[in-house]
C-alpha cells in the first residue's frame, strides 16, 4: 500500500508532523480535579466531520463514501479487523494521506487539503519513536523548543503532562531506561503537550503486555476525563473499544458497518457481521425461519421455536416487517432468518420458560475464573453458555437450556441485515 505523504521534512521527527501542529492560545490553567474536565481543556474540544470520503491507493479503493461525525468531546473507536480502512481514515484526518475525494472538517473549518502541522491535532502513533539521547523531559518539549515557545510555557506543558501521566520521577531518565509501558506514556504526553483540539490514536497498545495494556487502557480513559478532550483511536482490540469509547465505529472493507455506543452496538448489532466480531465469545447464531404459529410470531427450527412476538423490529421505511396475525387470518410464508443470543443470554439447567424442555450436550467446558464457558452441542450446532453457578459438569454431560427472549436478535438470510 502507497501513501501519499505530505509534509515530508516534518515528519522527520515523531513529535512533528502530524503532532506538529499550531499552537494554541497560551492560556494559563489551573490543575483540574480527577475525572473532571475544566474549562480551558474543554474548550479545546472540537467537531470532526467526514463527508462523502473516498480514498484511493494504487488503484485500489480502500475508503468509499464515508461519512463520520465526531462531536467535541467525544472519545470515538475505529474498531474493525486488519485491512478495513480504519488506520486510513486516521491518516486522512491527519492529514498524511490525500483524499481522492470528499472533506474533512475540524472545528467547523475544512481541512481537506491543510498540512498536517495546519490542522490543530495531535497523533500517537503504535510505535514510541523517541529520540534515544534525549531525555524524557526534552523527548516531550522537543516540537515545543523547535516551534519557538516561551520556556516558561513549555515548562508549565511539560510539567502537566508529567503530572498526568506519572512521569515526574522519570523525566531525566533515557528512553534506554524506562519500560514499555512508561515509554508509551512518553509518547502519549507528547501529545498532550501540543495543547490540540483533537487527539489521535493509532494502535498505541498493540506493542504492549496484557497487564500493561490494561493499565494504560485505564490511564487513558482517565486522561480523556480530565481533558474533555475530542479523541479518535483505532484498534481491532474490543475490549479497548468497549471500555474506551463514548461511540464506536465498526469497520470492515472501508465502510462503517454500525456506530453508536458500546452498549447499542453489542445489544443491537447492525448485521451478522458487527454480532459475531464484537463480543466474547461471539454472539450465538442459529439458522431457521419467522413463522406465525397459533396467532403468534415465532422462530423456528427443525427441533424447537421460540415466541418472538414481543420483539423489536428495526423501523425502515417502506419495508413492512412480521407481525403475530390472529389464527383466523391467513398465514404468511417462512421467512428465512438467523437467530443471534450472546453466550450470557442462554440459562442452562433446569429453568422455567419456553425452551426449558430443550436439551444439549457439553462438548467444551472453559474455566475463566469469575465464570466458565459451556458448549453445548445442540443437533450439530455449537451454542456458548456464560455460567456463573459452581455447579460441577463436564463434557459429556447432558443439560437442559433456555434462551432470553428479550434478548435475542434476528437477521435477514440473504442480506445479514438486522430485522
Amino acid at each position: 500500500m502507497t501513501y501519499v505523504v505530505k509534509q515530508a521534512n516534518t515528519l522527520a521527527s515523531p513529535l512533528t508532523g502530524a503532532a506538529d501542529m499550531t499552537e494554541s492560545a497560551d492560556t494559563a490553567r489551573t490543575d483540574n480535579m480527577p475525572g473532571v474536565a475544566d474549562a480551558a481543556d474543554t474548550a479545546h474540544a472540537a467537531n470532526v466531520a467526514v463527508r462523502n470520503l473516498t480514498i484511493r491507493l494504487g488503484g485500489n479503493t480502500v475508503i468509499e463514501n464515508l461519512d463520520l461525525d465526531v462531536q467535541p468531546g467525544e472519545f470515538v473507536v475505529l474498531l474493525g479487523p486488519s485491512g478495513c480502512g480504519k488506520s486510513t481514515l486516521l491518516h486522512s484526518i491527519a492529514g498524511l494521506i490525500d483524499v481522492t475525494d470528499g472533506s474533512i472538517e475540524i472545528a467547523g473549518e475544512d481541512m481537506t487539503w491543510a498540512d498536517p502541522k495546519d490542522r490543530r491535532i495531535a497523533l500517537v502513533f503504535q510505535s514510541y519513536a523517541l529520540y534515544p539521547t534525549m531525555s524524557v523531559e526534552r523527548n516531550l518539549s522537543f516540537a515545543l523548543r523547535i516551534n519557538g515557545t516561551p520556556k516558561a510555557e513549555i515548562a508549565r506543558r511539560v510539567a502537566r503532562a508529567a503530572e498526568m501521566l506519572q512521569l515526574g520521577p522519570l523525566l531525566k531518565r533515557k528512553p534506554a531506561q524506562l519500560s514499555g509501558g512508561q515509554r508509551q506514556r512518553v509518547a502519549i504526553g507528547r501529545a498532550i503537550v501540543r495543547e490540540a483540539d483533537v487527539f489521535l490514536f493509532d494502535e498505541p497498545l498493540s506493542n504492549l503486555d496484557a497487564k500493561l495494556r490494561t493499565e494504560l487502557r485505564r490511564e487513558l480513559k482517565q486522561l480523556h476525563q480530565r481533558l474533555g478532550a475530542t479523541m479518535i483511536y483505532v484498534t481491532h482490540d474490543q475490549v479497548e473499544a468497549m471500555t474506551l469509547a463514548t461511540r464506536m465505529a465498526v469497520m470492515r472493507g472501508g465502510a462503517i458497518q454500525q456506530f453508536g455506543t458500546p452498549a447499542e452496538v453489542y445489544a443491537r448489532p447492525a448485521n451478522l457481521f458487527v454480532a459475531t466480531f464484537l463480543g466474547t465469545p461471539a454472539m450465538n447464531l442459529v439458522n431457521g425461519t419467522l413463522e406465525q404459529r397459533d396467532g403468534a410470531l415465532h422462530f423456528c427450527t427443525e427441533q424447537w421455536r421460540l415466541d418472538v412476538s414481543n420483539y423489536a423490529f428495526v423501523d425502515r421505511p417502506g419495508e413492512s416487517q412480521p407481525q403475530s396475525q390472529p389464527q383466523s387470518q391467513p398465514q404468511s410464508s417462512p421467512r428465512p432468518c438467523v437467530l443471534g443470543v450472546r453466550a450470557e443470554d442462554v440459562r442452562i439447567g433446569p429453568t422455567q420458560g419456553e425452551g426449558a424442555g430443550e436439551h444439549a450436550k457439553i462438548s467444551l467446558v472453559e474455566p475463566m475464573g469469575n465464570h466458565r464457558v459451556v458448549w453445548l452441542d445442540y443437533h450439530g450446532v455449537q451454542i456458548a453458555s456464560i455460567d456463573q453457578s459452581k455447579t460441577p459438569v463436564m463434557p459429556g454431560d447432558t443439560l437442559a437450556f433456555s434462551l432470553d427472549s428479550t434478548h435475542v436478535s434476528l437477521f435477514d438470510a440473504a442480506s445479514g441485515a438486522r430485522l
